[in-house]
């Protein structure tokens, strides 16, 4: 498998992975607006912001590669959950 062909892979399970990270700002942020900490939640909200222009600017990098590939064998990354209790 080629570098690029590997890059066409990994790219989804980032851009998903950086999805989910906004999806948590999201919830914080709405935990901070509820606990008066309006400096903090919008502090949040830009960093939702620019999480998802990180996701815009992924997903165009995945169109100029050629689109999302799967590929099962490729196992050179490891997934892990944050702020999981």
């Amino acid at each position: 498998m080629t570098d690029l062909e590997k890059l066409r892979v990994l790219l989804p399970h980032w851009i998903n992975h950086n999805k989910e990270h906004g999806s948590e700002f999201l919830r914080w942020a709405k935990l901070c607006e509820d606990s008066d900490n309006a400096e903090v939640a919008e502090a949040l909200r830009k960093a939702i912001g620019t999480t998802e222009q990180v996701s815009r600017e992924l997903e165009h990098v995945l169109d100029l590669a050629g689109g999302p590939i799967e590929d099962p064998g490729l196992h050179g990354h490891h997934h892990h959950e944050h702020g999981k209790d």
